[in-house]
């Protein structure tokens, strides 16, 4: 006679639950619906922002995604916690990712074409202009004219990091991790970022200037999705890289082909159809809430 008991689920899994404002009694609702075995907190200074719940049911995946979407919380269910130092990469897109702005959205600002610029914009981000390289030759030619200054005026007035991003480049970069910034924009700021970060890796489009002027071109072939994809498998290659050992981080339509070669694809405050299609999502937390999916211990 065949064994009576069963188990209710393939393997066991770990929850990792968090937000900037967690709520005990929230956690505690998730604990039981997952069956968890315990409930780790993580961090150890300040307010806890982030939980591990032990041995806790995947099945329960589309339930948990419903109530931390009522709750505001980010989750990601782990079947194991990998150190952070078996990774090879991180990889991320900039506009709206690493940085809080669209840079040509703001450079576009100086000339009065803000919102036209940004409309194209947010329509290929959503996924609903499918032809990148047009979309971003098309804006780029409502800059001409546009002073180089205005785009020093945008990486120093406008440009700022999103909450955690220093901290997650810093945490991959003391852990081993190769980083890689690979960018539909523009090469005027990734330059920057690659300073200002220590970054190992930049990739993307050279707006052209004449006499300290936009002419309203792209030098060279566009950084699209598909070249975003490039760069980073060639550099998995380069590092005999597998999937599992590559974080990639983005928020656009465009980012889904680099996205597609990590384990760790991570929609962060993306569009729907990022969200959809990413393994992992940030839609509350910073950029650094990454780190808690990771054992940090050399």
């Amino acid at each position: 006679m065949a064994d009576s008991l069963v188990t209710p689920w393939p393997f066991m899994s770990h929850l990792i639950l968090q937000s900037p404002d967690l709520v005990s009694a929230n956690i505690e609702k998730i604990a039981a619906l997952v069956e968890a075995d315990g409930v780790q907190h993580l961090g150890t200074a300040g307010p806890t922002t982030a939980v591990r719940l032990l041995g806790a049911n995947p099945d329960e995946q589309p339930a948990v995604h419903a109530l931390c979407e009522q709750w505001r919380m980010d989750y990601a269910f782990l079947e194991d916690i990998q150190r952070l130092r078996d990774c090879r990469i991180l990889a991320m897109d900039m506009d709206s990712t690493l940085i809080s702005i669209e840079c040509i959205d703001e450079i576009a600002d100086a000339v009065g074409r803000k919102a036209e610029v940004a409309a194209i914009t947010e329509a290929a981000m959503r996924g609903e202009i499918t032809d990148f390289t047009d979309s971003l030759r098309r804006r780029v030619a409502l800059l001409e004219g546009v002073p180089e200054s205005a785009l020093e005026s945008v990486y120093t007035e406008r440009l700022q990091l999103n909450p955690g991003a220093e901290t997650l480049v810093a945490g991959a970069r003391r852990h081993g991790l190769t980083t890689l910034l690979v960018s539909g924009g523009f090469t005027f700021f990734t330059e920057r970022l690659r300073s200002r970060l220590e970054l190992d890796h930049v990739h993307a489009n050279t707006l052209e200037v004449v006499n300290g002027r936009l002419t309203g071109q792209v030098l060279g072939d566009i950084v699209d999705g598909a070249v975003k994809a490039r760069h980073l498998q060639m550099l998995a290659e380069s590092l005999d890289a597998a999937p599992e050992q590559i974080i990639a981080v983005g928020d656009g339509a465009n980012d889904l082909p680099m996205l597609a070669h990590a384990y760790y694809s991570v929609a962060y405050r993306a569009k729907p159809v990022v969200r959809e299609q990413a393994r992992f999502a940030l839609n509350v937390s910073p950029l650094d809430g990454i780190l808690n999916w990771f054992r940090l211990s050399f």
